[in-house]
């Protein structure tokens, strides 16, 4: 049995295997009206080719916790019924193929309110259903981003309490696994790094204070998500600053302590809170990252960033790096990349009957 095809554990959660899609928005929601960040036919044909092409774990992209925490005006929400009701549909498709369905909760802060990347990507105003981000501290992303709006403590506390609703209608919405989106430059990642809190309060300053509000969400919605499903954690393991950033230390020591609060794995990514650096990416550029929490600590961790082949993943899993990897542009260009990749390795993976002309 190939290594990349074997089933991954994780509490009452079994994975069929290590090959995962990460979260990648679509920027496909209604930016208005009663379908606003609903998910709709696009989202369904996506995730569900994926999930018939032997995917073990979707995660669903960054999906908002509120209005004002979604990247764009288009992108998924999971504040209300509607977009609970219209989520069900994907997971009970997914799970019908074997896939387990997660789904990553956002807050993007500063770098809220954007248009479609296929338009620019440029900060929208109320013109296009935009809206003001709000932000650890008054500092904008970059000299194309307004400044947001320093958000209180009663309002950092607001923030918390959309992430537990949120937590509950995923768990309505049929998910069996959340990630807390803890990377890439928005809201709990602009918190975690000196790079853009330059709070003074309990929330700012020392390494304590700029975790406390990413453990404060991971202890809330730890409380309400069930204790038999798992809970992830998005990170960006390093800002590729050369000082005054986020390190991979801190991505060390915070995972044991994301672990003591219940998290169960690291899903371990890099950049996106620094503008203008220089990232050296190659094939796997991310994977010692991952390699090293997992080295260094007892959290599971899942690794990403330009895994394309076969054998590279599996060499991945089977020298201890991490213990499942996800697969971004790759599941975009092949869809049925794990049942390939199976065909490869000598592995086993589920096939929809009406597809088994194609083995």
């Amino acid at each position: 049995m190939s290594a990349l095809f074997e089933p991954y554990i994780l509490r009452d959660v079994t994975i069929p295997n290590r090959v995962w899609m990460p979260p990648m928005c679509q920027y496909s929601a209604a930016p208005t009206g009663p379908d606003t960040g609903v998910p709709g036919d696009w989202h369904f044909a996506h995730y569900a080719a994926r999930a018939a092409g032997g995917t073990g774990l979707i995660i669903v992209e960054a999906t908002g916790v509120s209005p004002e925490g979604r990247i764009s005006p288009q992108d998924l929400g999971i504040w209300n019924d509607t977009q609970v009701e219209a989520f069900r549909r994907i997971t009970r498709f997914l799970v019908s193929q074997g896939t387990v369905p997660a789904i990553q909760l956002a807050h993007a802060g500063r770098k809220a309110s954007t248009g479609q990347p296929w338009k620019g990507g440029a900060p929208v105003g109320p013109e296009a259903y935009g809206w003001q981000p709000v932000a650890p501290s008054a500092v904008a992303f970059d000299e194309r981003h307004p400044v947001p709006s320093e958000l209180t403590v009663a309002q950092i506390q607001e923030v918390v309490g959309q992430f537990v609703d949120a937590a509950r209608r995923a768990l309505a919405a049929g998910f069996e696994i959340v990630e807390i989106h803890g990377a890439h430059g928005y809201l709990i990642n602009e918190f975690l790094s000196p790079h853009s809190n330059h709070r003074t309060d309990a929330y700012g300053g020392s390494y304590e204070n700029r975790t406390r509000f990413a453990l404060e969400v991971v202890d809330a919605v730890r409380e309400v998500w069930p204790d038999d499903k798992p809970l992830f954690f998005r990170i960006s393991a390093t800002e590729w600053l050369e000082e005054g950033g986020w390190t991979g230390d801190d991505t060390v020591r915070f995972a044991r302590e994301l672990q003591a609060h219940g998290v169960d794995l690291l899903d371990v990514s890099t950049g996106g809170n620094a503008s203008g650096v220089r990232i050296p990416t190659g094939p796997g550029y991310q994977v010692p990252f991952a390699a090293r929490v997992k080295a260094e600590t007892s959290l599971p961790v899942a690794a990403v960033g330009m895994i394309t082949e076969a054998e590279q993943a599996e060499k991945i899993i089977t020298n201890g790096e991490a213990d499942a990897v996800l697969l971004g542009r790759e599941l975009l260009r092949n869809p049925s990349w794990a049942r390939h990749a199976a065909r490869e390795l000598g592995g086993e993976v589920r096939v929809p009957d009406q597809y088994h002309r194609s083995v």
